[in-house]
């Protein structure tokens, strides 16, 4: 079987320069198979996209550090994970996948090797089962070690996982605003019970990313932009930005990380808003401690 290559080989110099201490804050690595393999229920089976990749990506774009989110090919072994946050020299922190039957001291090893949160995933394409019962009491043990639970879904669950999202005793931070749909525009019915979330609840932050999974227009992405603006403007100290390199399963609709960089002065339209949401809302997630 041919593996599965969702990025370019190499990405455009962006026009847009990061300020000094910038966190790309949603990237991932695939493996390398041949020491990290995939899980046996991964639903798509990636190219190699190891931490060497990365950290040149990331230097590239102007950034300083990453927070790696462990890849659902991956599953609850975060070995691949771990093993790209200690080749970066500080430089990386990171989001886990954990079985429910987690110990307390594995939990306490994911932390020393740079481990700040947990990732709970709703996406019926990329996974079999998502326990809302087991997740919350992952969250009550995590809660104390001052970490965070990251969330994935899609926006026509949201109203069904409030309970679950009131439930967890920690910060909550929505991958890609729970996927709303950019043709409603920036009112659009989607996008105002996201805002309504956030407003109803100072715990729930939430990452402002991935114009080339969520733009219903393509490149440049101005639907996009239209839609989000205003989250930045109204949620300035609980948004994060990520590339969200290599793209899983974005193979069909590659997007060229330059210009994913080069969306941030237009969705963060001031400098301050541009080093909250780049360098200070990560730092207090991820490097607090």
């Amino acid at each position: 079987m041919s593996r599965i290559i969702s990025w370019v080989e190499e990405a455009s110099k962006p026009s847009y320069i990061p300020p000094a201490g910038a966190i790309d804050a949603h990237c991932h690595v695939f493996g390398p198979e041949a020491e990290f393999p995939f899980s046996p229920k991964t639903k798509y089976h990636p190219a190699d996209a190891g931490p060497e990749m990365l950290f040149a990506l990331r230097d590239r774009l102007g950034f300083d550090r990453n927070v790696i989110v462990q890849a659902s090919c991956h599953g609850t072994d975060n070995s691949a994970t771990l093993n790209a946050i200690a080749k970066s020299n500080g430089k990386a922190r990171g989001v886990a996948v954990v079985d429910p039957v987690i110990n307390d001291e594995e939990l306490k090893l994911l932390h020393e090797g740079g481990i700040r949160g947990v990732r709970f995933n709703f996406l019926k394409r990329l996974v079999d089962d998502a326990p809302k019962d087991k997740f919350l009491e992952i969250a009550k043990r995590i809660a104390p070690l001052g970490w965070h639970v990251v969330i994935y879904f899609e926006a026509d669950i949201l109203e069904e996982l409030l309970p679950f999202l009131e439930a967890i005793p920690t910060i909550v931070v929505v991958d890609h605003m729970g996927r709303p749909s950019m043709t409603q525009g920036r009112d659009g019915a989607e996008i105002s019970a996201f805002k309504r979330l956030l407003d109803e609840h100072p715990n729930i932050w939430t990452k402002v990313t991935c114009p080339d999974r969520l733009s219903a227009q393509g490149y440049p992405w101005d639907d996009f932009v239209e839609v989000v603006r205003p989250v930045v403007e109204r949620y300035p100290d609980r948004v994060l930005w990520g590339t969200d390199w290599p793209h899983p399963n974005m193979q069909d609709n590659i997007p060229d990380d330059g210009h994913l960089v080069d969306v941030i002065p237009r969705i963060a339209v001031t400098a301050e808003l541009q080093r909250k949401l780049l360098v200070d809302n990560p730092e207090r997630l991820y490097w607090a401690d």
